[in-house]
């Protein structure tokens, strides 16, 4: 049983069919990420996973129980996390009073506190900026802030749209080092991403997304040998 599952799930914005019956599934432990151009339908998928769009037809199914019809935040106690796009920080809060709201459905102190601490080890820049406002934070370090406050509740799927986003090509490796870190560590990865080659370098599987529809589902590996997929994706 897939830990994540969509089947068919249809999606709109109005009279705008974003999703037209999206299918794919997540296995415990896998990363797999979608790869599709803007308006591919890719953040739409997270977000209809989150609770924040809902779909009009078809299911999304955690461990085998529906939660189609689930509200976002307890989307979040059940297990799913996503760190949005553009990193949606409390930029007038500090770096661990950011934590500390990741961690809002946390009842145990002593947990919000390994949370933190896991935090700190992953992105040792946050344990020296503990204290600052995160607003004044570079891009990089708000993408690691966001990351980390996304982890404080310790997620069974962790869902990233697009956290390469307009970081330094050095920072861009640390963020997906720091992906494949989470992973082993036992934490499921959906990953949205628009840098198909580092998305399927980290990768088990892919999907490919073109105006809400699902086109081609492999191994990364077959992905990135697929002459399609090198023409539009990956620059060759």
């Amino acid at each position: 049983m897939p830990l994540l599952e969509l089947d068919n799930v249809h999606a709109y914005y109005g009279a705008i069919h974003a999703l037209h019956g999206i299918s794919l599934s997540v296995d415990e432990g896998e990363i797999v990420t979608l790869i599709g151009a803007n308006g591919a339908g890719k953040t739409t998928t997270l977000q209809v996973i989150s609770g924040l769009v809902r779909g009009r037809e078809g299911h999304i199914r955690l461990s085998g129980a529906e939660i189609g019809d689930t509200p976002p935040h307890e989307v979040v106690t059940k297990g799913i996390v996503q760190v949005p796009e553009g990193r949606r920080i409390f930029a007038r809060l500090t770096v661990e009073e950011n934590l500390r709201m990741g961690g809002y459905t946390v009842p145990d102190e002593a947990k919000i506190k390994a949370g933190i601490d896991r935090a700190y080890t992953l992105f040792p820049r946050l344990r020296e900026r503990r204290r600052q406002v995160a607003g004044t934070l570079s891009g990089g370090e708000q993408q690691m802030l966001a990351m980390g406050r996304a982890l404080m509740t310790d997620p069974k799927i962790l869902l990233l749209d697009e956290p390469s986003m307009g970081l330094a090509p050095n920072l861009v490796e640390l963020i997906f080092d720091t992906i494949s870190t989470v992973n082993k560590g036992g934490t499921t990865i959906l990953l949205v991403e628009q840098n198909a080659l580092m998305a399927l370098g980290v990768a088990n599987r892919g999907y490919i997304l073109q105006t809400g529809n699902i086109v081609l589902a492999d191994t990364s590996e077959k992905l990135r040998d697929n002459d399609e997929v090198k023409r539009a994706y990956l620059g060759g």
